[in-house]
């Protein structure tokens, strides 16, 4: 074996030092290479329009309007039902959005009854040996697509409160159902945990 020839280095004689290559290749894929610039352009500074309101609603009570050749826009429905103060889209609250599907829940409910003549809807938490007829909301019990073991139906809010019960489809000869459809359900809930459905209510 040869010897290893070592590299003398004192402070007479300094060993140069290997000098960094002028552009690493792991700069151009660093943090500071994707992050903005601190300063905004000239383009977003000098822009025009700031402030400026496109379209407005509520400023003026009895909206009414007209257009060329005698054409005019008339509101319908309920006073109730129509917007009477100004609105954020997309700005509600949780608390309001729940409240407004609950009550879609119940109207759609109604329909379902007088459709099919239906009696009375019992609650989804309760066990029940004879076959009974429930209220909800179908769902899903996992983030994966809806299939036939993870059908789920979240009881209204007035017969269930909410209470969420798997479905057994087992016994049904044909079904098609999403996620949020509005149903009514006949089935067996021995245990209190399962809901056997043997029909199932829709408006078709």
């Amino acid at each position: 074996q040869g010897s290893q020839k070592r590299s003398n280095s004192t402070p007479e004689t300094p060993q140069a030092k290997r000098a960094p290559p002028s552009r690493s290749p792991y700069g151009l894929f660093s943090p500071g290479s994707f992050s903005p610039s601190v300063t905004p352009s000239q383009k977003y500074s000098s822009r025009g329009g700031r402030g400026e309101v496109v379209a407005s609603f509520g400023s003026v009570q009895g909206p009414a309007w007209s257009g060329r050749g005698g054409c005019a826009v008339k509101l319908f429905g309920c006073p109730e039902q129509n917007l009477s103060k100004p609105y954020k889209f997309m700005f509600q609250k949780a608390l309001d959005v729940r409240e407004a599907l609950a009550t879609r829940v119940e109207e759609l409910g109604e329909v379902l009854r007088r459709h099919h003549g239906l009696q009375s809807f019992s609650s989804t938490s309760l066990p029940a040996q004879e076959p009974v007829t429930v209220l909800g909301q179908i769902g899903c019990d996992g983030n994966g697509k809806l299939n036939a073991r993870s059908v789920l139906l979240v009881g209204d809010r007035e017969h269930s409160g909410g209470a969420e019960i798997p479905l057994d489809l087992s016994e049904l000869p044909e079904y098609s159902l999403f996620p949020g459809q509005v149903v009514a359900l006949e089935g067996t809930n021995s245990t209190g945990r399962r809901m056997v459905v043997s029909k199932l209510y829709e408006v078709r």
